[in-house]
């Protein structure tokens, strides 16, 4: 075999090896694959987050998300499903006003969007943009934007993601994300840490930030590395099970 041969597979295989993504799809569909992939789509899984109790149960298209806490001596249930909302105390069903349905829909889906995070990313509404690479604490990231089309997003269509997803292994390393307030818009950068494997999915704990004054969305990573950010609190999800 040639020097020139042995010279030229050696570039290909080191070029092949340097090869980065650049279609946000495919870095998903990675990330996905990589925390659990089909797994999510017939899984039932239970965890507990600040002193309630979820339940997040798939069968193809078809989903059941829960929500169980105490308020006194009662105990609220809360189901989203494909036919809506429903409330039950103490086993009764309740009736609960539109405008609270919609706030209370949107609360379970978003504690469980997190937590089995990335498999929600690729919902029909979602738009992916890839925005480069970045390096932080010496790791390399892909950073792919997330946004929502309006049919289907859901209430909170116009909040954005950024989501830092591993080179090497892809999973979540950091994410930050914009939601609106009643005075504005609300801006958090969370640090991805305790990643833990529960039979076959992957899941996260994160150390959740915010700016100290108004910023863009955009603005946030750098802000992380200067150390400008404001550790709020953790974002601990526990008790998991998966079946």
């Amino acid at each position: 075999m040639s020097r020139l041969f042995l010279a030229m597979l050696v570039t290909i295989t080191i070029a092949s090896c340097n090869t980065s993504l650049t279609d946000p799809q495919k870095i998903i569909d990675k990330a996905i694959a990589a925390s659990g992939g089909e797994k999510y789509d017939n899984s039932f899984i239970e965890f507990d987050f600040r002193n309630r109790h979820y339940r997040s149960q798939r069968n193809g298209g078809t989903f059941s998300y829960e929500r169980i806490f105490k308020i006194g001596d009662s105990t609220v249930h809360d189901f989203v499903t494909n036919q809506g909302f429903e409330r039950k105390i103490n086993e009764q069903v309740v009736e609960v006003a539109d405008t609270m349905k919609v706030k209370y829909t949107s609360s379970v889906n978003s504690v469980i969007y997190f937590a089995l995070l990335p498999y929600a990313l690729n919902d029909a509404a979602v738009i992916k943009t890839f925005l480069g690479e970045a390096v932080i604490d010496q790791k390399e990231y892909y950073k792919v934007k997330v946004t929502f089309q309006q049919d289907g997003g859901g209430e909170d269509f116009e909040d954005e993601f950024i989501y830092w997803i591993d080179k090497n292994d892809f999973t979540i390393g950091y994410m930050a994300y914009s939601y609106e307030e009643s005075d504005g818009i609300g801006l958090r950068f969370r640090k991805a840490y305790n990643p833990r494997m529960v039979n076959g999915i992957l899941f996260l704990d994160y150390i959740n930030f915010s700016p100290n004054s108004e910023v863009s969305l955009d603005s946030m990573e750098n802000m992380f590395k200067r150390g400008e950010l404001e550790e709020l609190s953790k974002i601990e999800t526990i008790n998991i099970q998966v079946q």
